[in-house]
């Protein structure tokens, strides 16, 4: 399958780029991003060819692989989607819900493939653990630290101006979420209280009846910063499993479920129909810790 790369920065040199020019099912085809010196240098890198122009890229694929921040990157897939290409998208998929409802919709209507790139979920010891808790149920609650520290010298990321302007509800937020809905079930109602800094606190009620409690922030003091994930109910307590982190291996996973749900097979856990749940329900965190009153989702 032919695929074009949106996007040229840290996510794009440590995951995107490898994973790609690695696969062996995958004709890396071009790069494109907002710095065209940038697409050069990466495009070279990986032996694939820099694009000017985005639209042409999308025309010369049959799916598209995006590493730009969400509000850059929804109205990109939208478009390729509605050309008829794929979708390799990172989270959140949208920072709008109905930016991300239309993006699903486009993905729905046209029979199309999509992965949305939860690090984590795309790990062997992180999907055999959910797998087994959906399995076991009897969960009436949930807990997740996500406490990074991400604004320090040499951070990479911490250069990225959506993330110091969303904070941690909207970057390390989608990860949380991605643990507790295939366990818990669908939100129907949010909670939230913002601490110091970017430290968001929400408390979420699913479905079943099943509450969760998500801890977020990517400015925490990097003596504070943490990350853990717990489930309990009748099966007792159980501690989430650390995954291994090779961000590059994970997308290679993912594109393995994209093909195989474009040749017909079982569409993705984590694709853009659960990318869009997860966008709807962090706006709807956002809305609640503004004004300070418990939103419900429908």
């Amino acid at each position: 399958m032919r695929f074009g790369l949106f996007g040229t920065g840290p996510w794009a040199h440590l995951a995107h780029a490898p994973a790609l020019a690695a696969h062996p099912e995958v004709e890396f085809t071009g790069v494109w991003g907002r710095d065209p010196g940038k697409a050069a240098e990466l495009a070279q890198a990986h032996g694939t060819r820099a694009y000017a122009d985005a639209d042409q890229l999308i025309a010369d694929v049959d799916a598209v692989a995006i590493a730009l921040p969400p509000d850059v990157q929804a109205p990109i897939a939208l478009h390729a989607a509605q050309a008829g290409r794929h979708l390799v998208l990172d989270k959140p998929v949208a920072v709008r819900a109905e930016e991300a409802e239309a993006v699903a919709a486009a993905v729905a209507e046209r029979d199309l493939a999509s992965v949305v790139f939860f690090t984590r979920r795309f790990t062997p010891e992180l999907s055999a653990f959910l797998t087994e808790a959906a399995q076991t149920g009897g969960w009436t609650e949930a807990r997740v630290d996500h406490l990074g520290s991400i604004f320090q010298p040499g951070n990479a990321f911490g250069a990225s101006p959506w993330r110091r302007e969303r904070g941690g509800l909207w970057d390390v937020g989608p990860h949380a979420l991605a643990l507790v809905l295939p366990v818990l079930g669908r939100v129907t109602e949010v909670a939230g209280m913002a601490g110091t800094s970017d430290l968001t606190h929400l408390l979420l009620k699913h479905e079943g009846g099943a509450t969760s409690r998500l801890t977020l922030s990517v400015d925490a003091p990097a003596a504070a910063a943490r990350e853990e994930a717990v489930f309990a109910g009748e099966a007792g307590v159980r501690t989430v499993p650390r995954a291994r982190w090779s961000p590059d291996e994970a997308l290679g996973r993912a594109i393995d479920q994209l093909l195989t749900a474009a040749g017909g097979g079982a569409s993705p856990e984590c694709d853009v129909r659960f990318g869009a749940d997860v966008t709807a329900v962090l706006a709807a965190a956002e809305k609640a810790i503004s004004s300070g009153t418990t939103v419900a989702l429908p």
